[in-house]
């Protein structure tokens, strides 16, 4: 028998956890305004050229967020697994078309809202505003404390903040997909990797 929470009740516990929590009505509105939809594995959420119109809380699975570019080369941008958001933020708010691809990972199930839903409880209910505006100020940080590994830390200084900030990714993912987000080759990856069970 399946025990795991209803998708709508992870995303409740969500807020309960690491944010402030929801009253009664402000979890029926998740109801009325959250839609789930179940995404198989190299699916997308998003393509270049669309504009995203959904913000996606993945209740189940794992998605990759990337750009690809001139030569075809991807590049990783973010992932987002079970109680992560994914969503391109820019063409979400201003509703321009993306530059970027979310796609799935592993066969998953998200939790979607309309871009004007989503402002719509912003205005009504506070807390909304409040909890996604932390949740949007934490990935902020970690795109600054990324870029700054980026031109400061050597790659397997990289690599290690990887492993001790995104353990959850870095077990679900295989080499080449960790070697695109750290902007290295798999090949050096795998140096990197042999080099540290040589230390060990």
């Amino acid at each position: 028998m399946d025990t795991s929470p209803s998708p709508l009740k992870a995303l409740s516990q969500y807020f309960r956890n690491d944010y402030f929590p929801l009253t009664q009505q402000e979890e029926e509105e998740l109801t009325r305004h959250f839609t789930e939809r179940k995404v198989k594995r190299r699916s997308f959420l998003l393509q270049e050229g669309e504009v995203c119109r959904y913000a996606s809380f993945v209740v189940a699975g794992c998605f990759k967020l990337y750009a690809v570019d001139k030569s075809g080369k991807e590049h990783n941008l973010l992932f987002a697994v079970e109680n992560e958001w994914i969503t391109d933020l820019a063409s979400f708010y201003a509703e321009q078309p993306t530059r970027v691809y979310i796609e799935a990972v592993e066969p998953a199930t998200v939790l979607q809202i309309k871009r004007d839903d989503l402002l719509d409880l912003f205005t009504r209910y506070h807390k909304f505003d409040r909890n996604f505006r932390i949740l949007v100020e934490r990935g902020y940080i970690d795109l600054q404390n990324r870029i700054l590994q980026s031109i400061s830390a050597t790659a397997e200084e990289r690599y290690q903040n990887f492993l001790t900030q995104y353990p959850h990714w870095a077990n679900r993912l295989p080499n080449t997909q960790i070697a695109s987000y750290l902007g290295i080759t798999p090949e050096f990856l795998s140096k990197v990797r042999k080099d540290r069970a040589t230390k060990a």
